[in-house]
């Protein structure tokens, strides 16, 4: 686990931003579908080194139809997709070391717990940057330093991307929402002024 007593500066560290697909949003009772990751070195994005896989179910799967309405993985594509231990290791083995980035950890940080626990594998401990949370950070020193009326910011992965004139991507393909959610945490993170870990992940 990355010490945080002197925290490093920011873009001394690897991140590994994720995503996760599933069947649903509950990480107790649905599935975990396919995972994304892609590498933030040197406060850069390494598109050569993004990871992808789906993830073959252990038994018969029923995916909702508005979920693969969504994200267009069919329960044929699964068949040949290596099993969810398999994938975790490599999940596992890339954040060893390394800070996670993701867009809202109530979900995907949960459904990869409640994996690795079903997988038998321990979860990392390591920093995760959420960037709702840099998303919400940003709206409270907007707010303190404008005096403006309470305003929410958007949460959306794409409708934040958009508040901020970030180009728009096809939402729920791991990978892409991957990439987006680093693209999402650097543009937040200069616009905090964030100097170290610790301003990122606190």
């Amino acid at each position: 686990m990355l010490g945080l007593r002197r925290s490093p500066p920011w873009d001394s560290v690897t991140y590994w931003a994720l995503d996760v697909e599933t069947t649903g949003l509950d990480a107790r009772r649905d599935t975990l579908l396919a995972v994304g990751m892609v590498p933030v070195r040197r406060g850069a994005i390494a598109l050569g080194d993004a990871w992808s896989s789906l993830v073959r179910p252990a038994g018969p799967l029923a995916i909702p139809v508005a979920t693969m309405r969504a994200h267009h993985i069919l329960p044929g594509d699964l068949e040949d997709a290596p099993g969810a231990a398999a994938v975790l290791a490599g999940v596992t083995r890339r954040l060893h070391g390394s800070v996670a980035i993701v867009h809202h950890a109530a979900i995907d940080v949960a459904f990869l717990k409640a994996a690795c626990r079903a997988a038998g594998l321990d979860w990392p401990r390591i920093p995760v940057v959420d960037t709702v949370d840099l998303l919400w950070r940003r709206a409270r020193r907007r707010r303190y330093a404008t005096g403006d009326a309470p305003r929410d910011p958007e949460l959306n992965l794409a409708s934040a991307r958009r508040a901020l004139d970030l180009p728009a991507y096809p939402a729920h393909d791991a990978t892409t929402d991957a990439i987006a959610t680093a693209e999402l945490f650097l543009v937040l993170r200069h616009l905090l002024g964030a100097r170290t870990l610790r301003e990122v992940t606190s």
